[in-house]
């Protein structure tokens, strides 16, 4: 029996980028002291107060179908937490909740693509982006950034192929770089939506975790509200990866066709972890800063420990939990040389190809491992990448 193109061929025919990872943990898996800096995975857990609200709406009866769109209290936290932010109107017709910020960018390009439509997204790029959009029958059309540019997209070369496209994918503060898109970049990329009728898809997952710089949504932007889906999610702001609990928010009308085809897939999030994200949303922007704060301090330890070379240099380490390191001076692929430092110091990072060609000769590092075995790994990693030049 033949499996449908569409499903064997969400990665392209190729590899899905993520390898060394899966090295890694096969290492790690036989016992082998593996320094993993690969994945965007708090080294801490869901707050135990968070923990307790799902545990008491669940023993409390909440275990049974919730409203696919979300439960009312949800959708309207999540519509003022966005109108608090952004200063954009924003009411429950505009939010619909989703299991997770993956189903809810597979849904916004399910709402905005028909088969065989282009659809934009900006390279180096989270690595399920093009798969996600060949999932909906669409077709992927990466637009490279460059690292002389410290990854901002340049809305000329946006422009250059937008003509007939469909929608635009764009992430800040962003994975894999960790840089934010500034003013003009993101004027200049609603101008050419603008223009080109094209609908924005924002991945504003990592929105609380901003070090240097100011996070704009282009929702906020003008004339840009009517035309622009926003994901959000509860997993990298709160430690709740595991409970698979986001969102989109944009028009009514799109939020409509959306409850249509949750529908159909998912029939909604379990309410138990609707009503905790409620309360950990409520708990307010403390929380936030808590989850983040040790990003924001190993994000020092990052300058501190390359300071004095330049083997080894940082992209602009502005938002989310990973710093980009150029080492294109050893005169490695990103490939070659995470797959290198694996073998020989047992650290494991993710390539730069793998979140797209743009990134070539970088790796990303994830700030996810307590601080000490943190700067123990990027004082390794420099050494090592010194003996490869």
């Amino acid at each position: 029996m033949k499996l449908s193109n569409r499903i064997t061929n969400i990665t392209g025919g190729g590899s899905d980028g993520w390898d060394v990872f899966y090295r890694a943990r096969q290492m790690k898996d036989a016992g082998q002291p593996v320094l993993e800096l690969t994945i965007g995975e708090h080294d801490i857990r869901t707050h135990p107060d968070i923990l307790h609200a799902m545990h008491k709406a669940a023993m409390g009866g909440h275990t049974g179908y919730a409203m696919v769109p979300g439960t009312d209290a949800l959708r309207d936290t999540v519509a003022q937490r966005i109108a608090d932010r952004t200063g954009v109107p924003t009411t429950r017709d505009n939010i619909m909740i989703t299991s997770g910020g993956q189903a809810a960018l597979f849904a916004s390009h399910h709402a905005v693509c028909d088969e065989g439509d282009r659809a934009l997204y900006i390279d180096p790029y989270y690595a399920t982006y093009p798969g996600t959009i060949r999932g909906v029958g669409a077709i992927p059309v990466p637009i490279q950034t460059r690292p002389e540019d410290n990854f901002q997209p340049q809305p000329d070369v946006i422009a250059a192929v937008a003509k007939g496209a469909k929608s635009l994918l764009i992430n800040s503060p962003n994975n894999p770089t960790g840089v934010i898109y500034n003013r003009d970049t993101l004027d200049g990329i609603a101008t050419v939506c603008r223009e080109n009728d094209l609908w924005l898809i924002s991945d504003e997952v990592y929105d609380t975790q901003i070090w240097d710089g100011t996070h704009i949504s282009p929702r906020a932007l003008p004339d840009m509200a009517d035309r622009t889906l926003v994901i959000g999610s509860l997993s990298k702001s709160h430690a709740m990866t595991g409970s698979r609990i986001g969102w989109v928010c944009g028009p009514a009308e799109v939020v409509e066709g959306l409850i249509n085809l949750s529908t159909h897939t998912t029939y909604g999030v379990p309410g138990y972890i609707q009503d905790a994200a409620t309360f950990a949303l409520n708990q307010g922007p403390q929380v936030e800063t808590e989850v983040g704060a040790p990003f924001q301090h190993r994000r020092a330890l990052t300058i501190s420990a390359l300071a004095g070379q330049n083997v080894v240099r940082a992209v602009p380490i502005q938002g989310a939990m990973y710093a980009m390191l150029d080492i294109r001076a050893t005169g490695l692929s990103g490939e070659a040389f995470s797959n290198a430092l694996l073998d020989a110091e047992m650290i494991a990072t993710m390539p730069g190809e793998s979140f797209g060609q743009a990134a070539a000769g970088h790796i990303r590092v994830a700030m996810t491992i307590d601080d000490d075995a943190y700067t123990d790994a990027l004082s390794r990693l420099v050494a090592f990448a010194k003996t490869c030049t």
